[in-house]
């Protein structure tokens, strides 16, 4: 199984498009607990950035970076779109996007990285970051929607759209973290 590099180079460089605007948009919302509805763009963005990397990691060898990059990219839109639904709690938005932005930088390192060997790129994760995205993630509910549904497959079964604890702690296992 071998992966095409030109696409490799094209996956990267428009993730690399999105992560600035994503970025941009946390900037534009940190400590501005009236935008917190925002945060489902920011789910949006990265969304778009997984799903490349699981298209990609369909041609992929298993020890490719983009599998890595895939389960790293659902925390973080998992993270995005739980934070979005916050209600009452303006410190729990401003350490989501603290989160939010370091994971983004962490990403924006991990693609300019991608041709490494998987080993050094789960090193290069800080384990600050994955503490802080353990203790974000276990402040949600089972009962907050990880994803933004709009579907009719979402209105008939909205439990399709949550992502438990237990979902994000096998990503973290998953990755290694």
């Amino acid at each position: 199984m071998s992966i095409d590099k030109e696409i490799v180079k094209d996956f990267v460089s428009e993730s690399k498009t999105l992560i600035e605007d994503m970025i941009d948009l946390l900037e534009g919302i940190e400590g501005d607990f009236s935008q917190v509805q925002k945060l489902a763009d920011y789910g949006n963005g990265v969304d778009r950035i997984m799903g490349g990397a699981k298209s990609l990691a369909m041609s992929a060898p298993q020890d490719h970076a983009v599998h890595l990059i895939s389960d790293y990219t659902a925390l973080c839109k998992a993270v995005g779109y739980k934070a979005s639904q916050i209600k009452d709690n303006e410190n729990l938005f401003d350490v989501c996007v603290a989160t939010l932005l370091d994971g983004s930088e962490t990403l924006d390192i991990l693609l300019d990285r991608i041709d490494e060997p998987l080993s050094a790129l789960k090193a290069s994760i800080p384990q600050a970051f994955i503490d802080r995205l353990r203790w974000v993630s276990g402040k949600f509910s089972d009962d907050v929607a990880a994803s933004v549904g709009t579907g009719k497959a979402a209105q008939e079964d909205p439990g399709k759209q949550k992502l438990k604890q237990n979902e994000i702690d096998d990503l973290l296992r998953k990755l290694g973290l």
